[in-house]
């Protein structure tokens, strides 16, 4: 009912008497002003006279109706520990494919290798619950498939020139400003769902914790519309999703690679290796050149550019 009051108020553009929305709507007065007063506790700036309301400007929010069609797939919350544990539930309890869990905020959020993600208020972090129908052995394509079209999401909109680093993070002038993290459960011979969570750095501040991250606010010197960011990524890669054309992503992955042709260190929780990432195969693993002259697969880890452009 909120997102239609708000709708309502945005087509009008002017002010909207409540007997009209009352009309519209089917709801009494009294259910309208409890609905208004509710927006403007939580940040709508709505103008209450004589003859009605008014919104008086949109702001930057990402509650469920300021995605129109997708408003039942979405669930937003101030605060959370982290949208993967949302979402892992969510999925287990047979939610829709393409679900998405958004916060303002995460208390807790990881990173790859459980690392904290720091998720202070401005940025954009949320997890998509998706149900592809493929096997296990092509979930990696879904995960590039993210960071690419993140990556070319950013180009888009804002001109700048992002890039993706094995497995997938999206780096601009080297610095990293978004990173990607993926969770599967599958059965036999099927995928059962894959949670891809995404942190972006739009309006926070990254390096109080993280000296070589930045934000797409810093970048660009002015503050950026998340809710117009989330909507045109999501978008995109549901398109792509729903078109099931996973099976090329891989190489047009690395039309945005920052990582080939330059020496790598990657580190698991049982090694390190290091060497001159030569390649990415169509499954997602990295191939290293050693320095002994051989050739090493790497399905996983955290990844460090040692040398610089």
């Amino acid at each position: 009912m909120k997102g239609k009051i708000l709708n309502i108020l945005r087509d009008e553009k002017n002010v909207v008497s409540g007997e009209i929305l009352s009309d519209q709507l089917g709801i009494s007065r009294v259910s309208i002003w409890k609905h208004i007063k509710k927006l403007r506790e939580i940040g709508y700036p709505i103008e209450a006279t004589s003859k009605g309301y008014c919104l008086i400007s949109a702001p930057d929010v990402l509650y469920p109706w300021e995605f129109g069609d997708r408003e039942s797939k979405i669930h937003y919350f101030d605060a959370v520990d982290s949208t993967m544990d949302v979402a892992r539930e969510l999925a287990r309890s047979n939610c829709p494919h393409f679900t998405v869990v958004i916060a303002g905020r995460q208390t807790k959020g990881r990173g790859r290798l459980n690392r904290t993600w720091l998720s202070s208020e401005g940025g954009l972090y949320f997890t998509m619950i998706l149900r592809p129908r493929i096997p296990p052995a092509l979930s990696s394509r879904v995960n590039f498939a993210a960071s690419m079209i993140l990556a070319r999401t950013l180009r888009k909109m804002f001109e700048i020139d992002a890039m993706v680093k094995w497995p997938n993070d999206i780096l601009i002038d080297g610095r990293k400003v978004s990173g990607l993290l993926s969770e599967m459960e599958a059965e036999t011979d099927m995928v059962r769902f894959i949670n891809v969570g995404v942190g972006v750095n739009v309006n926070n501040d990254p390096t109080v914790g993280e000296p070589m991250a930045i934000s797409l606010k810093k970048i660009l010197g002015r503050k950026i519309p998340r809710k117009a960011l989330l909507s045109e990524f999501l978008n995109s890669f549901e398109s792509r999703l729903n078109n099931g054309a996973l099976e090329n992503v891989v190489s047009e992955w690395k039309e945005y690679a920052e990582t080939l042709n330059r020496h790598v260190r990657i580190v698991t929780d049982r090694e390190i290796s290091e060497g001159l990432a030569v390649d990415v195969d169509k499954d997602g693993a990295l191939i290293l050149k050693l320095a002994d002259g051989s050739f090493k697969k790497i399905i996983h880890g955290d990844c460090f550019h040692e040398d610089k452009r």
